[in-house]
């Protein structure tokens, strides 16, 4: 790996659900509380200022909605570790009328030990996601439900995803 290379989280997951009900899961924070966060402070819509809260941390933190394209797109920022706002771009791509292939993207930081870590964490925290998404949306099941005690995570508060 060339250390110019900036890093970036990518990772995706097939949904066998039409892509408008995708983007509702993702932007609706009654839907996305059953999967990902507990809580949301409002619903993802372009230029809103939210405050997320998640099952296994006992903070919130705040993200700003960047885009939200109804059963195409939704983008916002969020502050790491080390104090840099990254941007996650969510692209939903119709493989047919019931079936969406969702793209998570985070990124992109320099390489440094501290990036290294952010890269490992929310790569496994988006692929975490897409997998409780797919679950929720597919068969009604909380994955997280239960799954974290906040007191004996490794790392908690680390990251976010």
């Amino acid at each position: 790996m060339n250390p110019q290379t900036p890093l970036q989280i990518k990772t995706g997951l097939r949904v066998a659900k039409p892509a408008g009900e995708v983007f509702e899961a993702i932007v609706d924070p009654e839907k996305m509380s059953n999967y990902f966060i507990s809580k949301s402070s409002g619903r993802m819509e372009a230029g809103a200022v939210l405050q997320w809260s998640f099952p296994e941390m006992a903070m919130s933190f705040p993200i700003r909605v960047i885009a939200a394209e109804p059963g195409r797109q939704v983008s916002f920022a969020w502050s790491t570790e080390d104090g840099s706002e990254t941007i996650v771009d969510m692209r939903l791509k119709a493989v047919d009328e019931n079936t969406t292939f969702v793209v998570v993207t985070e990124g992109e930081k320099t390489l440094s030990e501290a990036s290294l870590r952010w890269l490992k964490s929310n790569t496994e925290g988006w692929a975490n996601f897409l997998a409780c998404l797919k679950a929720f949306l597919e068969y009604g099941i909380n994955l997280r439900k239960g799954a974290f005690d906040p007191s004996q995570m490794p790392d908690a508060g680390s990251e976010h995803a």
